[in-house]
C-alpha cells in the first residue's frame, strides 16, 4: 500500500519531551504523515515549546501536560528515565480510556517499576526503547531518519494488550526501525554492555585526559587522534540523561563494568609479559565484531 493511503496509527499523538528522540518522532510524523493526524508536543520549558512551533514540528506545543494528555490517543514519554515516574503520575489520570501510554527510556526495569504504580487498567502501557541517537540534544537535534534501520526494543508486560502492542510496533516500523521484543530485565543487561558501559568508559577516559598535567593535557587536545575523538563524541552526550541511566541500571552496569575490568587486567598482563598471541586474539575478535556490525547495518 502506498504511504499516502496508509491510515494513521493514532489520531492524536502527544510527545512529552521533544528532545533528540521526541523531536525525531515528530519530524518523522510531519514528513511522512502516517503516524498521527495531530501532533502535540509537551515540555516544561515555554522556550522549548516556542522553538518546537518555530521549527514546525507539531500542531501544538504546550507546558500543560495534563491538558495535552486528555486529548491523546497515545502519550509517548521522552523524558530522562529519572523523570518517567513523576511525569507518568501526572499524565495518566488525564488520559482517555483506551489511550496508549509508551516511553522511549534507555532502561526498562526502573522505568516500568516507576510507571506501574500510576497505571490504570484501561490505559495499556507499551515500554519501548529506540536504540538510536547522537550526542546532540533539544528540539533542533532531531532527524526524520534517525531510526532508519536501527533497533527499537519492545518490552511488553503481562498487562500489555495485543492491540496496543501492535499499534506501537506499527508506529516504530513506520519510523524505519527494526523491532525486537524481550523482557525488561534482559533489555537492561543487553543495553548495559552495548550502550551504557561504552558511555561510562567514554566519560571516564575524557575525565582521565582532563586530569593530566597541563603540558600533557594541551597536547592531548591539540593532537587528538581518531580513537580519542570517537570517545569525545560519545562523552558529549546529555549529562542529566546519562546520570539517570547509570543510576537506574546500576546492577547490570556494575556487573558489566566488573567483567570489563577483569578483561582489561588480563590485557594488561598480556602486554606486561609480552603475550603477543593473546593480544592478537583480542584485536581479531574486535575486528570480527566490527565486521558483523557493518553486515548487520548497525555501523
Amino acid at each position: 500500500m502506498a504511504e499516502e493511503h496508509l491510515q494513521v496509527v493514532f489520531d492524536t499523538l502527544v510527545v512529552v519531551g521533544p528532545g533528540l528522540i521526541g523531536s525525531s518522532v515528530l519530524r518523522r510524523a510531519k514528513v511522512h504523515g502516517h503516524l498521527a493526524r495531530r501532533l502535540i508536543a509537551v515540555d516544561n520549558s515555554a522556550d522549548v515549546c516556542a522553538r518546537v512551533m518555530e521549527l514546525g514540528l507539531a500542531d501544538e506545543a504546550t507546558t500543560d501536560a495534563v491538558a495535552a494528555a486528555a486529548q491523546a490517543d497515545c502519550v509517548m514519554l521522552c523524558v530522562p528515565v529519572g523523570a518517567m515516574g513523576p511525569v507518568a503520575a501526572q499524565v495518566i489520570p488525564a488520559m482517555k480510556p483506551g489511550a496508549v501510554l509508551t516511553d522511549v527510556g534507555s532502561t526498562k526495569v526502573s522505568v516500568t517499576e516507576a510507571i506501574l504504580p500510576s497505571l490504570r487498567a484501561d490505559v495499556p502501557y507499551v515500554p519501548a526503547h529506540p536504540m538510536a541517537g547522537t550526542e546532540f540534544s533539544g528540539p533542533d537535534a532531531g532527524l526524520a531518519d534517525l531510526f532508519e534501520n536501527r533497533w527499537c526494543l519492545l518490552t511488553p508486560l503481562e498487562a500489555t494488550t495485543p492491540e496496543a502492542l501492535q499499534q506501537i510496533r506499527e508506529l516504530w516500523t513506520r519510523c524505519g526501525a527494526r523491532l525486537r521484543e524481550m523482557t525488561p530485565a534482559h533489555h537492561d543487561r543487553v543495553c548495559a554492555i552495548v550502550s551504557h558501559l561504552p558511555h561510562l568508559l567514554a566519560f571516564t577516559i575524557c575525565g582521565t585526559a582532563d586530569d593530566l598535567a597541563e603540558e600533557t593535557r594541551s597536547e592531548v587536545l591539540d593532537l587528538a587522534a581518531s580513537g580519542f575523538r570517537d570517545f569525545t563524541r560519545i562523552a558529549a552526550s546529555d549529562p542529566i540523561m546519562w546520570r539517570d541511566i547509570f543510576l537506574a541500571n546500576r546492577e547490570a552496569l556494575l556487573e558489566m563494568l566488573g567483567r570489563f575490568m577483569e578483561d582489561a587486567q588480563a590485557m594488561a598482563r598480556a602486554i606486561r609479559w609480552g603475550d603477543a598471541d593473546y593480544i592478537v586474539n583480542k584485536i581479531e575478535r574486535g575486528r570480527e565484531i566490527r565486521k558483523s556490525l557493518i553486515e548487520n547495518r548497525q555501523a
